[in-house]
Protein backbone atom coordinates (compact mmCIF):
# COMPACT_ATOMS: atom_id res chain seq x y z
CA UNK A 1 0.00 0.00 0.00
CA UNK A 2 1.07 4.02 -0.70
CA UNK A 3 2.47 5.45 1.89
CA UNK A 4 -0.27 8.77 3.18
CA UNK A 5 -0.56 10.89 5.40
CA UNK A 6 -3.65 11.62 7.43
CA UNK A 7 -5.52 14.95 7.24
CA UNK A 8 -9.16 16.20 8.42
CA UNK A 9 -10.39 17.53 5.76
CA UNK A 10 -12.95 20.36 5.88
CA UNK A 11 -13.43 22.02 2.32
CA UNK A 12 -16.16 24.25 2.07
CA UNK A 13 -16.42 24.46 -1.48
CA UNK A 14 -14.69 21.77 -3.93
CA UNK A 15 -15.70 21.76 -7.55
CA UNK A 16 -17.33 18.73 -9.72
CA UNK A 17 -18.80 18.93 -13.05
CA UNK A 18 -21.30 17.41 -14.13
CA UNK A 19 -23.24 16.88 -17.89
CA UNK A 20 -25.87 18.88 -17.93
CA UNK A 21 -27.84 16.25 -19.57
CA UNK A 22 -27.47 14.59 -15.90
CA UNK A 23 -28.15 17.49 -14.18
CA UNK A 24 -30.86 19.48 -15.57
CA UNK A 25 -34.71 18.07 -16.67
CA UNK A 26 -35.68 14.21 -16.01
CA UNK A 27 -34.54 12.32 -19.11
CA UNK A 28 -38.62 10.55 -18.81
CA UNK A 29 -40.50 13.74 -18.27
CA UNK A 30 -40.83 14.36 -22.24
CA UNK A 31 -42.23 11.13 -22.79
CA UNK A 32 -45.25 11.87 -20.31
CA UNK A 33 -48.63 13.80 -20.29
CA UNK A 34 -49.43 13.70 -16.98
CA UNK A 35 -48.57 12.13 -13.24
CA UNK A 36 -50.15 8.45 -14.21
CA UNK A 37 -47.83 8.05 -17.00
CA UNK A 38 -44.82 9.55 -14.73
CA UNK A 39 -45.24 7.11 -12.47
CA UNK A 40 -45.44 4.09 -15.14
CA UNK A 41 -42.43 5.65 -15.98
CA UNK A 42 -40.43 6.00 -13.36
CA UNK A 43 -41.70 2.04 -12.20
CA UNK A 44 -39.85 1.01 -15.91
CA UNK A 45 -36.62 3.53 -14.68
CA UNK A 46 -36.55 2.25 -11.62
CA UNK A 47 -35.67 -1.54 -13.29
CA UNK A 48 -32.55 -0.19 -15.15
CA UNK A 49 -31.51 3.08 -13.24
CA UNK A 50 -28.18 2.26 -10.89
CA UNK A 51 -28.94 5.03 -8.46
CA UNK A 52 -32.82 3.90 -8.16
CA UNK A 53 -31.22 0.16 -7.69
CA UNK A 54 -28.85 1.25 -4.91
CA UNK A 55 -31.28 3.27 -3.28
CA UNK A 56 -33.19 -0.22 -3.52
CA UNK A 57 -30.18 -2.27 -1.41
CA UNK A 58 -29.75 -4.23 -5.39
CA UNK A 59 -26.18 -3.61 -6.14
CA UNK A 60 -23.63 -5.65 -4.11
CA UNK A 61 -20.96 -2.80 -3.39
CA UNK A 62 -23.44 -0.08 -2.28
CA UNK A 63 -25.01 -0.19 1.18
CA UNK A 64 -28.49 1.39 1.08
CA UNK A 65 -28.15 2.68 4.23
CA UNK A 66 -25.47 5.29 3.64
CA UNK A 67 -27.24 7.05 0.71
CA UNK A 68 -28.46 10.03 0.79
CA UNK A 69 -32.10 11.11 1.10
CA UNK A 70 -34.02 13.77 0.19
CA UNK A 71 -33.82 15.93 3.32
CA UNK A 72 -30.44 16.06 2.94
CA UNK A 73 -31.69 19.18 0.47
CA UNK A 74 -30.35 19.72 -3.78
CA UNK A 75 -27.58 17.36 -5.01
CA UNK A 76 -28.80 14.40 -2.87
CA UNK A 77 -29.52 12.45 -6.06
CA UNK A 78 -26.24 13.24 -7.67
CA UNK A 79 -24.31 12.07 -4.90
CA UNK A 80 -26.60 8.44 -4.94
CA UNK A 81 -25.68 8.63 -8.61
CA UNK A 82 -21.66 8.95 -8.17
CA UNK A 83 -21.36 6.23 -5.47
CA UNK A 84 -24.21 3.95 -8.03
CA UNK A 85 -22.71 4.65 -11.32
CA UNK A 86 -19.49 3.47 -12.77
CA UNK A 87 -18.03 2.75 -15.89
CA UNK A 88 -16.11 0.20 -17.05
CA UNK A 89 -13.16 -0.26 -15.51
CA UNK A 90 -14.00 1.95 -12.91
CA UNK A 91 -11.81 5.13 -12.03
CA UNK A 92 -8.65 5.77 -10.20
CA UNK A 93 -10.12 5.09 -6.72
CA UNK A 94 -12.94 2.49 -7.40
CA UNK A 95 -13.79 -0.16 -8.70
CA UNK A 96 -16.53 -1.11 -11.26
CA UNK A 97 -19.14 -2.36 -8.58
CA UNK A 98 -18.79 1.25 -6.32
CA UNK A 99 -18.32 4.61 -7.48
CA UNK A 100 -16.49 7.37 -5.88
CA UNK A 101 -17.65 11.10 -5.63
CA UNK A 102 -14.51 13.37 -7.63
CA UNK A 103 -13.67 17.16 -6.81
CA UNK A 104 -11.52 19.71 -7.20
CA UNK A 105 -10.11 22.61 -5.22
CA UNK A 106 -10.48 24.94 -8.36
CA UNK A 107 -12.28 25.04 -10.85
CA UNK A 108 -9.05 25.11 -13.57
CA UNK A 109 -8.46 21.35 -12.22
CA UNK A 110 -11.97 20.27 -12.70
CA UNK A 111 -11.69 21.64 -16.34
CA UNK A 112 -8.52 20.18 -17.12
CA UNK A 113 -9.55 16.64 -15.73
CA UNK A 114 -12.62 16.62 -18.02
CA UNK A 115 -11.18 17.89 -20.85
CA UNK A 116 -8.69 14.72 -20.44
CA UNK A 117 -11.02 12.01 -20.03
CA UNK A 118 -13.93 13.37 -22.74
CA UNK A 119 -10.75 13.92 -25.11
CA UNK A 120 -9.52 10.37 -24.89
CA UNK A 121 -12.67 9.33 -25.23
CA UNK A 122 -13.58 11.10 -28.53
CA UNK A 123 -9.77 9.94 -29.67
CA UNK A 124 -11.59 6.42 -28.95
CA UNK A 125 -13.95 6.81 -30.66
CA UNK A 126 -12.79 8.48 -33.88
CA UNK A 127 -14.67 11.58 -33.36
CA UNK A 128 -13.21 15.09 -34.02
CA UNK A 129 -16.56 17.32 -33.19
CA UNK A 130 -18.22 17.43 -29.78
CA UNK A 131 -20.13 20.25 -27.82
CA UNK A 132 -20.74 19.11 -24.45
CA UNK A 133 -21.99 21.30 -21.82
CA UNK A 134 -21.50 21.19 -17.85
CA UNK A 135 -23.00 22.18 -14.56
CA UNK A 136 -20.45 23.21 -11.84
CA UNK A 137 -21.27 21.57 -8.55
CA UNK A 138 -19.53 22.96 -4.92
CA UNK A 139 -19.51 20.60 -2.64
CA UNK A 140 -18.54 20.81 1.16
CA UNK A 141 -16.63 18.07 2.12
CA UNK A 142 -15.58 17.14 5.96
CA UNK A 143 -13.76 14.29 7.35
CA UNK A 144 -10.31 12.14 7.63
CA UNK A 145 -8.90 11.70 4.79
CA UNK A 146 -5.76 9.96 3.23
CA UNK A 147 -3.08 12.64 2.11
CA UNK A 148 -1.07 12.19 -0.96
CA UNK A 149 0.17 15.71 -1.56
CA UNK A 150 3.94 14.85 -0.51
CA UNK A 151 3.72 11.01 -1.93
CA UNK A 152 3.77 12.05 -5.79
CA UNK A 153 5.71 9.13 -6.77
CA UNK A 154 2.93 6.34 -5.43
CA UNK A 155 1.60 4.15 -7.83
CA UNK A 156 -1.75 5.48 -7.81
CA UNK A 157 -0.66 8.51 -9.09
CA UNK A 158 0.77 7.22 -12.24
CA UNK A 159 -0.51 8.90 -15.35
CA UNK A 160 -1.30 5.80 -16.81
CA UNK A 161 -4.67 4.62 -16.35
CA UNK A 162 -3.42 1.19 -16.82
CA UNK A 163 -1.12 1.39 -13.93
CA UNK A 164 -2.40 3.94 -12.07
CA UNK A 165 -5.97 2.73 -11.96
CA UNK A 166 -5.67 -0.96 -10.42
CA UNK A 167 -3.04 0.75 -8.04
CA UNK A 168 -5.54 3.68 -7.37
CA UNK A 169 -8.27 1.15 -6.39
CA UNK A 170 -6.36 -0.98 -4.34
CA UNK A 171 -5.26 2.03 -2.39
CA UNK A 172 -8.94 3.16 -1.65
CA UNK A 173 -10.24 -0.32 -0.74
CA UNK A 174 -7.55 -0.78 2.12
CA UNK A 175 -8.71 3.38 2.80
CA UNK A 176 -12.23 3.19 3.22
CA UNK A 177 -11.62 -0.39 5.47
CA UNK A 178 -9.35 1.87 7.54
CA UNK A 179 -12.45 3.84 8.66
CA UNK A 180 -11.22 7.02 6.47
CA UNK A 181 -13.92 9.31 4.23
CA UNK A 182 -11.57 9.57 1.22
CA UNK A 183 -7.83 10.50 -0.62
CA UNK A 184 -6.80 14.11 -0.81
CA UNK A 185 -4.17 14.13 -4.36
CA UNK A 186 -2.58 16.01 -6.42
CA UNK A 187 -4.16 16.25 -10.20
CA UNK A 188 -2.71 14.51 -12.43
CA UNK A 189 -3.72 16.21 -15.40
CA UNK A 190 -3.29 19.59 -13.90
CA UNK A 191 -0.52 20.89 -12.97
CA UNK A 192 -0.24 22.13 -8.82
CA UNK A 193 -3.83 21.23 -9.25
CA UNK A 194 -5.43 19.59 -5.95
CA UNK A 195 -8.41 16.47 -5.98
CA UNK A 196 -10.43 15.07 -3.57
CA UNK A 197 -12.35 11.41 -4.35
CA UNK A 198 -15.02 11.07 -1.50
CA UNK A 199 -15.39 7.52 -1.02
CA UNK A 200 -17.98 7.45 1.12
CA UNK A 201 -21.71 9.49 0.64
CA UNK A 202 -21.85 10.50 4.71
CA UNK A 203 -18.55 12.80 4.39
CA UNK A 204 -20.34 15.26 1.80
CA UNK A 205 -22.17 18.10 3.98
CA UNK A 206 -24.10 20.21 1.35
CA UNK A 207 -24.44 20.81 -2.67
CA UNK A 208 -25.22 23.51 -4.61
CA UNK A 209 -25.24 24.74 -7.96
CA UNK A 210 -22.96 26.99 -9.81
CA UNK A 211 -21.93 27.56 -13.40
CA UNK A 212 -21.85 26.17 -16.33
CA UNK A 213 -19.80 25.83 -19.45
CA UNK A 214 -19.47 24.33 -22.78
CA UNK A 215 -16.62 22.71 -24.13
CA UNK A 216 -16.00 22.47 -27.45
CA UNK A 217 -14.14 20.12 -29.76
CA UNK A 218 -13.70 20.95 -33.52
CA UNK A 219 -11.37 19.21 -36.26
CA UNK A 220 -9.98 17.06 -33.40
CA UNK A 221 -8.68 19.51 -31.83
CA UNK A 222 -9.78 21.25 -28.18
CA UNK A 223 -11.94 21.48 -25.95
CA UNK A 224 -12.48 25.47 -26.22
CA UNK A 225 -13.95 26.00 -23.08
CA UNK A 226 -16.69 28.89 -22.75
CA UNK A 227 -18.40 29.76 -19.49
CA UNK A 228 -22.15 30.22 -19.81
Amino acid sequence: MSAFDVQFIDEQNTHRLLSSAYVDEPAIAPLCDDEGEKAILDRLEARTSNRLLGQDGQLDEVDPRELLTETFGYGWSFVNAAFSYTRIGGNRFNREGRGAWYAALAIETCLAEIAFHLGRELKNTGETENITQYVQLMAHIAGPMACLLEHRDAACLNPDPLVGYPAGQAFAADIRAKDLIGIRYPSVRHAGGVCLAALKPSCIKTVTRGDAFVLTWSGGEGPEVERV
